[in-house]
Parts: structure tokens; C-alpha cells; sequence
């Protein structure tokens, strides 16, 4: 929407031209606010200023223009009017009063000038414009601005501008003077001031020019020296010179000092004092910039050591004491063995402090301008250090003397010799070495003091010296393994380890314990072994002892062969080189053990179990005791026969042989041997069933075991024979008389056969005469089906497992009719 310049007045042309058209926009539509509406009409404030009130309206149509109408609220004075046509939707009312209640009207007229619609808002308008009476700068980085106050300003708003920094800025204030903060040193701003109420801002007053002033230059001191401090700085833009005002603390004296330079060297000064120097800088028109204050110390002077001694902490330390001097923040004393200590006051500790030295001390005053000169050095020698590298020469027994190295910066000795039972000597020479009365088996400590005017040394080396021990008595060597010997004997004094020898052959064993018992182990076998037993002490090992004899037990045998030479009968040989040695072979079971005896290098072992497993070894005995068994040997006896056998026929061609357990069985191989056929079966249980057996034949039978390592046993049994065969083709015929005649086939003639027929009602047998192969059933009853089982006699028992054959038996009338064939019928 376009909107003509002399609708908005005075205020707003000039916000346009300060801030932009695109700022202007953002503002005015910012300040639309009390929008009202009445008969189709909508009415809205756009912008106030001191003079003028600014409205906006929605478009009526038929409106051929708009009258704005501003009247004074509560007031006589007359209402203002300004006339639009019909194509403007905003319109202003100008002359107004300043700080001021209007009632806004607007009114929508046609051509015929009657009122088509009316809205009414109300509106504060802004204040009067101030006036600026002064402006002016003492900080280069802010303006002050003094103007007059306005009737109804609630604040005021100060606007400086600056086109060649590109600055624009506002800053409300609430009353006057104000002041414009944030700007740029040395540089020329254009301000004015606004009033400012609840309806809006009035136009900005007449402007007034004004100039920040210099920067203070950014001094930084430094003290070289206890006399000097050097200042020195940065170039300030355009500043024609500085001046610099030097003030000593606690005096009033000001020394003032301009200068075009950027540095200064302030000398004769006192040290370890404080002095402050202001600064400015001055533009060509001799004005001051900004001021700024800095202080800096001086160097405080040197200090003097008044006194130094040995301090009894731990650790010890020297103690340095010296006068305090002026200006100083702390202390730093320093040695030339480069221990160094830090005080406050006037005392230091140089710590740890070490013997044997001759240290040169000073004393340094230091404060936050930096150290003073050194002290004058003072010489302190330590106390001497502790006698090193002690030691004991006995050049006859009982007779000891102690010696040690010499020391530097020592005046005497002092040796303490105490003797473990508490008595004490006391030796004090100004020699290296003292002698006394040492005894066997006793221990000796021992330790020696140096001395000079700054005390005795530390604590030193504490020699422990023991002489040797004499030779214990009752030594008891036993024999607690073959290849072990325990030696034990009573404690002696003064020893603190025993070391036991056993010498053997060609070999040396050697125990060492802190105990008066010692076990040697891993002893050569069968060998006589002289033992020693010496005592040791840190002097060393008494070897003047007597010796004791042992013999150790025999060797361990090694078993070479065991041969089977029945089965009962086992030979076991063996290999070893003892002398003198018995040797036991011996075969342990679960039952229990079979044993055998030899000096040589086997024996036969008898009367042995069958089916049993042994662990066979062999020991061999002396005097001394009995070696190690051998390692063991495993052996198995062949597995026995089953107590109990028994073969079952079940079928035709089909026995159940069943056996007692055996022991040391694994596995059995049953066989059955004819002339007919032979019959075999393996199994790992104790029964099993076995076919292809030929029917009327006598077999013989036998069983092979096998344990689980293979040993085997033939076991024989009575023979078996197997039952007459069964009879085959059996058939029934109808004979005269109401006769069935029973007929079949069979393989000898020698057998008895028994005939048998089962109906639902009757059963029947008959038997036929011998040699023949029929029978007859008479009177049997007709109308029936009946099973027809032919079998032979074995034994006078009827053999179970033949066949069965089904027939029907019909009537024909009261007597038997045709006799049919119904089948097989297996076995129930």
C-alpha cells in the first residue's frame, strides 16, 4: 500500500529519513493498536506524534469519501476535521495539542453526504518536544546530555548519530542529564533528545554537536632494579602528548613529568616502596582523555643473617634467622648443597639437612617486583656422617676386633658393642677400630657414633657378629622312607642354621634348616652314608663335628617278566642290585593277595583263582628297611567256566541256551557241533537263542570265554539232542461208520506219535500203532471245526511246537459228512 508523505507529518518524514523506509514500516505498524468497528466499519490508530493523530479504516462500499473528526476529551475547545475521498483508508488530523486526550472519529459518506457508517476510537497524543541546553563528554566512551523537562514525558530518549563511525543509537533515560554510553574515543556525534508517554514519542529536538574525549593510555609498569620502575605504553590515536604524575605511597609528594614518548625510566627510587603514577593523555587542543592509575613495588633490599643452628626435628634441618626488610612479601633461603626454604617472617628451616657438609647459606627478600640482592653467605659445617662399612676380625678365638672407615669433619668415636644376654661395652677413641672379649656362641651387635661440634651422626650401620657354634650332641639318624634319612639333635647356641651333610658313594646331599631336625631326601638306595651335622652362624659353618653312619633301604626292583605257566601258576622275574636284599613277589585282589619269596631274581606264585585281576609287584628288604615297591604290574588269570548249563528247545529248529555267570567273562561263544550241522552264537549276556538246529540229531556243546583283555577259556558240556521231527501232510478222511482217520508224513519209523483233535465242543485223541502213520478217531461229532496237531513222543512228553492244521467236519444227517480243509493255524 502506497501512503502520501503529507499524511503522516512532520515526525514521520523525519523517522524516514533517520532510520530507513523499511524501519519506518516496522515502527508505525508496530504502533496500531485500539482497533474499534461499528456499522460495517473498522477503525485503528497508525501513528501520534505532539501535533497529529494518525488513523486507518476498512474500505465501505458506496463511500464516496471519509471525514476524520479529532475532538478534545472532557475539554470545550473546538474538534479539529480533515476530509478524504473514497479511495484513501488513511487520514491524519494535524494542529493538535500535545500530551492530550482525543476522541478519533470517522464517518463514511456517500454521494448524497449521508453517513453509510461510524467508528470512534480514543488517543493520548505524544509529548511536547524538548530542548538540549548541553552536551558534552568526560569519558571517552560516553556522552552526557543536559536538556529541560516536558509536561506528561513519563522518559526521554537521547539519539546519537555519527557518520563517519556509522553509529546510530537510542538510549531512554527518565529525566535529565542523561548519558549516551558505548562510543567510540575521540570521535564527533549529532544527539537530540524525544519525550515519550503512553500514546507515542514527540519529534526529536533541535540537534546539538558533541566530541568524546581521548582514551587513556594503557601504562604498564615494570621494576628492574630496588632504585628504578620503567612505565611504558601503547600510542593513544590522536593524542598531541602525555603527562604522568608519580606519587610515593604514604607521602604527599607528586612529581609530574609530560612526555611525547611511549616509555619512562623513573630513577632514585627507595626500595621495597610502592609509588602510583596517573596518566593522560592530551589532544592539540590540550584537553585531557581519560586518566588511568597504576602502582608497582620496588624490589626490597637484601637481608641480613643474624643466626644459624641444628634444628632436632625429623628431619633435622637448619634454622636460619635474619632481619626483615622493608617491602617484602616472603623469604627464600638457599644452601650450596641446593636445599633450599620459603619464610614470611623471620625464621627458615633448610630441610633435610644432610651430614659431613660445609654449606654456604643466604637469605633472599622477594615481592611481587621481584627478588632482592643475596645475603652475605654464612658458613655452617653439619654434623658428621655415620662410620660406614663395619667389621669384625678375630684373629684368635675370643679375641675380636671392631674397625670401620673414617669419616670426614669428625672429632671422636663412640663404638657400642652389646652382647645378646644384655651385657654391654662402651669404646671411645679417636682411632678407627676398637677390640673386646667375644665368646663362643654368643652374637654381638654393634654400631659407632662420630662427633663433632654440631652434634653425632645419624644412626649408622648395626653390625649383628655371631662366633661360631659349638657341636650338637645326641644326634639321631632313622631310616622314614627308602630313599629318606630324619636327623635330629639338640639345639646349640648361637646357631641360626644347621646345615646337614650326608656323603655318600661319590655324592654329597646337603640340607639347611633354621630347625634341629633335617630330612634328606632323594638319597642314592642300598648306600651307607657318613652324616655330619654343623652349625652355622653368619661367621659361618663349624665343620669339626663328628660324622654318624646310615645305610638307606634297598633299591626299587623292576619287575622284567611275568610268565603264565598254567592256569593257575604265574613265574615273576625281576631285575635289581642290592646286596643282601630278600625280595617278595606279590599278586593283590579284592580277596586278597598271593605272595612268593627269593634272593635271587624270581619266584613262582601257585594255586591262583580264575577270572581274576591282579596288581603284581615286588619289594625288596634289608637291615635297613624295605624299598619302594616296584612299579605294579597288571595280571589276568583266564575267565572260569559257568557252574551251570542248560540248552532248550522251543522250536522245531530253535534251542535257548542259558549259563550261570562266569568270573572274568566278557564275552561268550556258545557252539553246538554235529555231523549234521554245527550251531554258533556270541553274546555278552548269559543266554542266547540259537537256530538251524536239525531236528532227531545229538549235538555236542561247547563254550568259548573271552575276558575284556582277550584272555580265553574252552569250557565243555554234556551233548544235547535235539527232538524227532515233526510230522508234515497231516489230513483228515472220512472213513465208513462215522470214523475220521488222522494221516501224515513222517522222517523215521522208530518214533511215537500222538494225534490230537480240539472242537468247540469235544477234543479227541488217538495213537497210532507202531511203525504206522495214521490213526482213527471214531464216533466223532459232526457239525464242528477242529485244530488237528500230530506230534511226537519224546521222553513220554508230547513235544509242543508242531504245527496246526484246521478242518471241517460237516454232517450229512446223523452221521459224518465231507470233511474240508479250513487252513493253518499258528501255534497259541
Amino acid at each position: 500500500m502506497s501512503i502520501p508523505l503529507d499524511i503522516w507529518g512532520k515526525a514521520n518524514t523525519e523517522g524516514m529519513r533517520s532510520m530507513g523506509l523499511k524501519s519506518l514500516v516496522v515502527v508505525l505498524f508496530g504502533m496500531v493498536s485500539q482497533i474499534a468497528a461499528q456499522n460495517g466499519i473498522f477503525l485503528s490508530l497508525y501513528t501520534v506524534t505532539s501535533r497529529s493523530v494518525t488513523v486507518q479504516w476498512t474500505k465501505v462500499p458506496g463511500a464516496s469519501s471519509y471525514k476524520v473528526k479529532a475532538t478534545p476529551k472532557g475539554s470545550p475547545e473546538p474538534s479539529s476535521y480533515s476530509q478524504f475521498g473514497g479511495n484513501f483508508l488513511v487520514g491524519s488530523v494535524n494542529s493538535l495539542k500535545p500530551n492530550t486526550v482525543y476522541i478519533m472519529e470517522v464517518e463514511a459518506v456517500d454521494d448524497t453526504s449521508s453517513v453509510l457508517s461510524r467508528a470512534e476510537i480514543e488517543e493520548l497524543t505524544a509529548p511536547d518536544v524538548p530542548a538540549i541546553s548541553k552536551a558534552y563528554s568526560k569519558l571517552s566512551s560516553s556522552v552526557t546530555v543536559e536538556f529541560n523537562a516536558v509536561q506528561g514525558a513519563g522518559s526521554y530518549i537521547l539519539r546519537a548519530e555519527s557518520e563517519s563511525a556509522n553509529f546510530f543509537s537510542e538510549t531512554e533515560v527518565s529525566s535529565s542529564p542523561g548519558t549516551v554510553l558505548n562510543l567510540q574515543p575521540y570521535t564527533e556525534y549529532v544527539l537530540s533528545v524525544m519525550s515519550v508517554n503512553s500514546g507515542g514519542r514527540s519529534q526529536p529536538s533541535l540537534p546539538q554537536k558533541a566530541k568524546t574525549v581521548l582514551a587513556a593510555p594503557q601504562l604498564i609498569p615494570t621494576s628492574p632494579s630496588s632504585s628504578t620502575i620503567q612505565l611504558h605504553w601503547s600510542a593513544v590515536k590522536n593524542a598531541a602528548y602525555y603527562a604522568l604524575d608519580i606519587i610515593m605511597e604514604g607521602s604527599g609528594t607528586r612529581t609530574r613529568l609530560n612526555t611525547t614518548e611511549l616509555s619512562v625510566n623513573i630513577p632514585n627510587l627507595q626500595a621495597g616502596t610502592t609509588y602510583c603514577t596517573k596518566g593522560n593523555a592530551f589532544d592539540v587542543g590540550n584537553i585531557p582523555g581519560d586518566d588511568i592509575t597504576v602502582c608497582q613495588i620496588t624490589p626490597p633490599p637484601p637481608p641480613l643473617i643474624s643466626q644459624i643452628t641444628l634444628n632436632s626435628g625429623n628431619p633435622q634441618g637448619l634454622v636460619v634467622n635474619f632481619g626483615n626488610v622493608q617491602g617484602a612479601d616472603r623469604y627464600v633461603g638457599l644452601s650450596s648443597t641446593g636445599s633450599n626454604c620459603t619464610s614470611t617472617g623471620s625464621q627458615c628451616t633448610l630441610s633435610p639437612v644432610s651430614c659431613g657438609q660445609n654449606q654456604s647459606i643466604t637469605i633472599t627478600a622477594i615481592n611481587q617486583a621481584g627478588p632482592s640482592s643475596p645475603s652475605k653467605p654464612v658458613i655452617f659445617i653439619t654434623f658428621p656422617c655415620s662410620p660406614q662399612t663395619l667389621w669384625v676380625e678375630e684373629s684368635v678365638p675370643g679375641s675380636c676386633t671392631l674397625q670401620w672407615g673414617a669419616v670426614t669433619w669428625v672429632e671422636y668415636y663412640m663404638a657400642f658393642i652389646k652382647r645378646d644376654d644384655g651385657t654391654e661395652e662402651l669404646c671411645n677413641t679417636t682411632r678407627t677400630k676398637c677390640s673386646y672379649t667375644c665368646q663362643c656362641g654368643f652374637t654381638y651387635f654393634m654400631n659407632v657414633f662420630a662427633y663433632n661440634r654440631a652434634g653425632s651422626s645419624p644412626p649408622g650401620q648395626v653390625l649383628n657378629y655371631t662366633t661360631f657354634p659349638c657341636c650338637p650332641k645326641n644326634v639321631s639318624v632313622s631310616l622314614v622312607s627308602p630313599e629318606t634319612l630324619e636327623i635330629t639333635w639338640a639345639p646349640v647356641r648361637g646357631a641360626e642354621v644347621y646345615e646337614t651333610r650326608a656323603v655318600g658313594d661319590s655324592n654329597l646331599i646337603l640340607c639347611n634348616d633354621t630347625s634341629p631336625v633335617c630330612a634328606l631326601s632323594d638319597l642314592r638306595c642300598n648306600t651307607r652314608y657318613s652324616i655330619v651335622v654343623c652349625p652355622c652362624s653368619e661367621r659361618g659353618c663349624n665343620n669339626n663335628c663328628s660324622a654318624t653312619t646310615k645305610e638307606t633301604a634297598p633299591c626299587q626292583p623292576i619287575i622284567t617278566r611275568i610268565q603264565q605257566l598254567d592256569p593257575f601258576v604265574v613265574s615273576v622275574s625281576w631285575s635289581a642290585s642290592n646286596t643282601g636284599a630278600m625280595y617278595t613277589a606279590s599278586l593283590l585282589e579284592k580277596r586278597g593277595s598271593h605272595t612268593c619269596r627269593s634272593t635271587g631274581t624270581f619266584c613262582e606264585v601257585t594255586s591262583l583263582p580264575c577270572g581274576t585281576v591282579f596288581d603284581v609287584s615286588v619289594v625288596a628288604s634289608t637291615s635297613a628297611g624295605s624299598s619302594f615297591p616296584s612299579f605294579t604290574v597288571p595280571l589276568e588269570t583266564v575267565p572260569c567256566c559257568p557252574e551251570s548249563f542248560t540248552v532248550t528247545q522251543v522250536t522245531q529248529a530253535m534251542t535257548n541256551v542259558t549259563w550261570s555267570p562266569a568270573t572274568g567273562a566278557k564275552t561268550y561263544i556258545t557252539t553246538l557241533t554235529s555231523p549234521r550241522g554245527n550251531a554258533k552264537c556270541q553274546t555278552l549276556s548269559t543266554s542266547c537263542l540259537m537256530g538251524c538246529i536239525t531236528c532227531g540229531t545229538n549235538y555236542t556243546v561247547s563254550m568259548e570265554i573271552l575276558s575284556s583283555t582277550g584272555h580265553k577259556s574252552l569250557c565243555t558240556y554234556h551233548g544235547f539232542s535235539s527232538t524227532t521231527c515233526c510230522p508234515w501232510s497231516v489230513k483228515l478222511y472220512r472213513m465208513t461208520n462215522n470214523i475220521i482217520r488222522v494221516f501224515w508224513h513222517s522222517s523215521g519209523s522208530q518214533s511215537t506219535y500222538i494225534a490230537d483233535l480240539y472242537g468247540s465242543v469235544s477234543n479227541y485223541t488217538c495213537t497210532p500203532q507202531a511203525g504206522a502213520n495214521f490213526c482213527d478217531v471214531s464216533e466223532i461229532m459232526c457239525g464242528d471245526v477242529y485244530t488237528v496237531v500230530v506230534a511226537p513222543l519224546s521222553n513220554g512228553s508230547k513235544i509242543k511246537f508242531c504245527s496246526q492244521r484246521m478242518y471241517s467236519v460237516s454232517c450229512s444227517g446223523s452221521n459224518v459228512g465231507m470233511v474240508i480243509y479250513r487252513g493253518k493255524r499258528s501255534l497259541d
